[in-house]
């Protein structure tokens, strides 16, 4: 009887022995795809979905496209006389970009631009960003980290000739020092170029250009010069692609972010450290956020950036809709327009200042809250990467001890005797404390430089970014925290919100007004998660009206100025015969070529009458969904869909 006793025993702890083993084996493969596996999890527990693969009723309300915008179609071919380029031009222009990719964005594309009206060879700009200076793989330059150069040099062929580097007798000049450099503002005219750096190029054939201000073309160019325009949107557009890793893996997050047949909305805060700090917004935030904001907006003004006061008044300026939209009232904005808990939403922004704390009102409100290390693997962003040489982990040093000399040196000079007791020793500054870019804080008073490691992460964050931007792009609705940047400086969701316009004007495009909307949570401060019935009505009508003609004519009026590619209309667009008016939105808009309307049309005419029998099944159950959506909510909250229906955008 004992025996069998220690062989049960002996049995059991084998079998809790290989267990463990098992559950370590498990640990040690799987942890990398621990977060996607998490986020397919969730959206696999959506039950919104029901057989038909429509997110229940009301679906096309809250997803369909602008009917109003429809007749607004991408156009960005030629369309006078325009030669194609010849070797035989004036010369070479090369350059440096820096900055982020917003800049890195609008700044080739006024390169090209800049070649073609000087009748200039281009060479592949060199992104500072990525340069093998900040420790990226040894496997790509500058360009090729981000950009496809095959593609750019193919695309443009019939507008600029593109080479990839200086012929050999030019390098070493150019290591010398020998051509002319210039460092032209985003607002420079195209007479500064035909005055002043036409000249020089004719006489040296090599000129240098440094792009640090986002661009260095003016936004808004003369009629006479509108293919110069669309040359732009060709560059952006059709020319620009990521290289090819990077739209594979950006498609495979659209794929799992459309799985089982569901829509998703892209929503991008804002929150950046430079925006909050050249509008003032420190006082949004707590503690050492609020800190880090006015300690780059004195850079700022030491830079001669700002010309205002250290100290304003962030509420004041959040009033006057210059701050961005807090994600917790972006949350809000969704529910009142009748978004259900379990929406998608992917978060963009490879930086949202203030970290996970700020976002947690949101995704208490919708729990379907991804970004990309929810949908990618810790592999798949590695092989993104590409190989790297490794660096110093421990970017701390503790300072050197003092030699018995130096503390005796310093006890002869510490004056006359006796002395007051020494202060007692500072509280030790632990690791916790230092991890992360802002532990300097911890430390010192002034920013120091950045370390190899923030400059290698520096160049991931062009890597994040494209995959933000494609996914961002492809969404069925898209939502900016923060746009029409007052600065000046061209911002992650304009262009989205130009590229969805140029591509597909009528996807649903929210441009909300944010001074507005502050006015309106004015209102409602005291019962924010409650609002009253007129409240969700106004949201409603605001954001339905942004996504038509009304939306439009103010971007046009307060983004375009800043940056063409924000507002690529109507010079990189055509209408069809369908849709709206476009005299009623610009003068002259150019009618589709032929064959774009036929094919247009043959799509149309399918669609319209599935179109009309839809719509009548919206607007019967549309409020029934919506009442579901807020459980536990007052029943006031949401409007009748009587009510609705006049503010609807394509009524």
């Amino acid at each position: 009887m004992k025996s069998k006793i220690k062989w049960a025993a002996l049995g059991g702890l084998v079998l809790s022995f290989l267990s463990l083993l098992v559950h370590l084996l498990l640990a040690k493969y799987s942890s990398a795809d621990l977060l996607q596996y998490n986020a397919m999890t969730i959206f696999s527990e959506d039950l919104n979905m029901n057989v038909e693969g429509r997110q229940g009723p009301g679906y096309r309300k809250l997803w369909k496209n602008v009917k109003s915008l429809e007749s607004l179609q991408p156009h960005a071919n030629p369309r006078s006389r325009y030669p194609v380029p010849t070797k035989q031009n004036n010369g070479f222009i090369y350059a440096k970009v820096f900055g982020g990719f917003e800049k890195i964005r609008t700044s080739i594309c006024d390169l090209v631009t800049i070649s073609r009206l000087l009748n200039a060879t281009l060479v592949i700009p060199e992104i500072q960003e990525s340069t093998q200076s900040k420790g990226i793989s040894s496997k790509f330059k500058s360009f090729s980290y981000l950009y496809n150069e095959e593609q750019f040099i193919a695309a443009l062929a019939n507008d600029v000739i593109i080479v990839k580097s200086l012929p050999p007798n030019l390098k070493e000049a150019r290591k010398r020092k020998q051509y002319p450099t210039f460092k032209p503002k985003s607002s420079a005219s195209p007479s500064f170029y035909t005055r002043e750096v036409l000249p020089k190029l004719k006489k040296s054939k090599v000129i240098g250009l440094v792009l640090a201000d986002g661009g260095c073309l003016q936004p808004i160019l003369p009629p006479s010069l509108a293919e110069y325009q669309r040359l732009r949107c060709r560059v952006a557009f059709h020319a620009l692609h990521f290289r090819p890793e990077i739209i594979a893996l950006g498609h495979l997050m659209v794929e799992r972010l459309r799985a089982s047949g569901q829509p998703y909305l892209a929503y991008h805060s804002g929150l950046v450290r430079d925006t909050l700090a050249y509008h003032g917004c420190a006082e949004l935030f707590q503690d050492v956020h609020t800190e880090l904001i006015q300690y780059r907006r004195a850079q700022m003004i030491k830079q001669g950036i700002i010309k205002e006061e250290l100290n304003v008044d962030s509420f004041v300026r959040k009033g006057n809709g210059s701050c961005p939209l807090m994600p917790e009232e972006v949350g809000l904005l969704l529910r009142a327009m009748g978004y259900p808990p379990k929406t998608r939403i992917y978060l963009a922004g490879s930086e949202t200042f203030g970290g996970q704390r700020a976002l947690i009102p949101l995704r208490a409100m919708y729990t379907n809250l991804v970004d990309r290390t929810s949908l990618c693997s810790k592999q798949e962003l590695t092989n993104l990467i590409g190989p790297e040489p490794p660096l110093s982990l421990d970017p701390f040093q503790t300072p050197p001890a003092k030699s018995v000399e130096q503390r005796k040196e310093e006890w002869a000079k510490a004056g006359p005797r006796p002395r007051p007791l020494p202060p007692p020793p500072n509280r030790p500054i632990y690791r916790h404390e230092k991890e992360g870019w802002y532990g300097w804080v911890a430390e010192k008073d002034l920013e120091p430089d950045p370390s190899p490691i923030d400059l290698r992460n520096q160049a991931h964050r062009l890597l994040w970014a494209a995959l933000d931007y494609i996914v961002s792009v492809e969404a069925e609705a898209f939502f900016p925290g923060f746009n029409n940047d007052a600065g000046g400086w061209p911002d992650f969701s304009s262009l989205v919100m130009g590229h969805r316009l140029y591509e597909m004007a009528s996807a649903r495009t929210y441009r909300p007004d944010r001074k507005y909307l502050a006015e309106l949570f004015n209102t409602t401060s005291d019962n924010r998660y409650y609002p009253r019935r007129n409240w969700t009505l106004s949201v409603r009508e605001h954001l339905n009206k942004s996504l038509a003609e009304d939306g439009l004519m103010r971007e046009s009026r307060l983004s375009k100025p800043k940056s063409f590619l924000t507002h690529p209309i109507p010079e990189c667009s055509c209408t069809t015969g369908k849709g709206m008016n476009p005299q009623l939105l610009y003068e002259g808009e150019d009618e589709c070529p032929k064959w774009m309307e036929h094919g247009l049309g043959t799509a149309g005419n399918e669609d319209s009458s599935a179109n009309e029998i839809e719509s009548q099944e919206d607007e019967m159950d549309l409020e029934g969904q919506l009442e579901s959506n807020d459980e536990g909510s007052k029943t006031d909250t949401i409007p009748s869909l009587e009510q609705d229906e006049e503010m609807d955008p394509d009524d």
